[in-house]
């Protein structure tokens, strides 16, 4: 397998949820002087959304060259349609990514925003409100959606910063011309310089050229794993060689924990708990989060190595969404996200062994149709799902 191609010289933050993430994004925001990238999957008409909106409006008023792309399916037909003409009307660049399904089932599931091309923010957290459930703006939550994201300085922003040039060109239908001017804005060197020495890259995942690049980073993390794999994820249901490895790792003696989300979809939940009693057996340590909504996902393994990004560890996510992760090698920061999963586990039920062998056997057998159905239509839209 390929290795990823770190940079050095970065400093990465880690932002808990919309608390610490939308202050960050406005500031950034309102301080641009040249130029916004900015994309979403879910952009929600709330105060939330309306604060991110008038944010970007703002720079916009001011002069700042301002992009936006919202994935169609994420945020729905109606709220693309209104958000595209609030924006448009004040100045903004704006596209809405695979509008009815025209480019197949692809779906753009990155949260990116790129400010003068001296800082970025990638990870899982949506243009919305913690306290309302993603999926359905109107329910109320328990407590604030549990989620991350990375603020980042230094050379990975130029990576980041061409990502989201060459995804604004696939998105927009452009001539020649402006494709050749859009290539030489993209051959800019970025400005700034990380002030602490963070290795990091930035991993993106899309339906032809990088089919597997996310998933490869974690089967390489996790193959080399000697102590510790801490995983947090909302949809689990990973393919074949992502479970094996998690239940090698076990079987060599590394404490793995998985903190998986629970309640949302039911057939989700199914499909998660097929997998349960081989990773249980195998000595995986699996925990259910059910205070609030889990939208994270992050990993960390063993003292050095960490991600925080927008894919989930299912079919979907790993070869049908557009997806973007860092990762990040650094003792401080790999510390950093240990603490904030390991306090999230106060929060979760441990799942015993026990308590799946005593289950009946028409929940058995539900779980095991749930997955073949899963299966079934992995194969059936993500080729190459194992």
């Amino acid at each position: 397998m390929r290795s990823l191609t770190y940079v050095a010289a970065n400093d990465i933050t880690l932002l808990e949820s919309g608390i610490a993430f939308f202050p960050a994004l406005i500031a950034a925001i309102d301080a641009a002087r040249y130029d916004i990238f900015f994309e979403t999957y879910i952009w929600a008409e709330d105060k939330v959304g309306n604060a991110v909106r008038d944010a970007l409006l703002r720079a916009a008023a001011r002069g700042v060259k301002v992009r936006v792309i919202v994935d169609w399916f994420g945020s729905g037909s109606r709220v693309a349609s209104r958000l595209g003409m609030a924006l448009l009307e004040g100045g903004v660049h704006y596209r809405i990514f695979n509008p009815w399904f025209r480019r197949g089932v692809a779906r753009s599931h990155r949260k990116i925003a790129v400010i003068d091309r001296e800082l970025a923010f990638v990870g899982g957290i949506n243009v919305n409100d913690d306290w309302f459930c993603d999926y359905d703006p109107k329910k109320p939550l328990p407590a604030p959606r549990w989620d991350f994201a990375v603020e980042v300085r230094g050379p990975l922003v130029a990576h980041v910063h061409r990502e989201a040039q060459a995804q604004w060109a696939r998105v927009g239908h452009m001539n020649l011309v402006r494709r050749i001017g859009l290539f030489r804005e993209m051959r800019r060197q970025p400005i700034g310089t990380g002030e602490r020495p963070m290795l990091a890259a930035f991993v993106v995942r899309d339906n032809l050229r990088h089919r597997r690049t996310i998933q490869r980073a974690y089967l390489q993390a996790i193959g080399r794993a000697r102590r510790s794999v801490l995983l947090a994820n909302p949809y689990f249901a990973p393919g074949r060689k992502l479970r094996e490895a998690l239940m090698q790792a076990a079987r060599r003696g590394v404490d793995v924990r998985l903190v998986i989300g629970v309640g949302e979809f039911r057939l989700q939940d199914m499909v998660a708990h097929s997998f349960y009693p081989r990773l249980l057996m195998a000595g995986v340590k699996i925990y259910e989060y059910r205070k609030t909504q889990l939208h994270g996902k992050v990993a960390v393994v063993d003292e050095a190595w960490a991600t925080v990004g927008s894919s989930n560890c299912d079919g979907l996510s790993l070869f049908v969404n557009q997806e973007a992760n860092v990762v990040v090698r650094d003792p401080v920061f790999a510390a950093t996200v240990r603490k904030h999963v390991e306090r999230g586990l106060l929060d979760a039920v441990p799942v015993a062994l026990e308590d799946m062998r005593q289950l009946g056997w028409c929940r058995r057998t539900s779980y095991g149709v749930a997955y073949r159905l899963y299966k079934l239509a992995m194969r059936l839209f993500a080729v190459g799902y194992a």
